[in-house]
């Protein structure tokens, strides 16, 4: 059986997860951009996969 971990959406999960518990307010100002734009991406990213998904059935 495969671990749930070991998935991509997990992992996806977990990156946004830490991404978000970041309190950017105690960053620089290029700092914060950094995590705004990573946070951005994984956001798009998961978007394109459930939806990726969803035309698989």
């Amino acid at each position: 059986m495969m671990d749930p971990r070991d998935t991509p959406g997990y992992r996806l999960h977990r990156a946004l997860s830490n991404l978000n518990s970041i309190d950017i307010e105690q960053l620089d100002s290029p700092d914060r951009e950094r995590i705004v734009e990573a946070t951005t991406h994984l956001e798009q990213v998961g978007l394109l996969t459930r939806a990726g998904a969803f035309g698989e059935s």
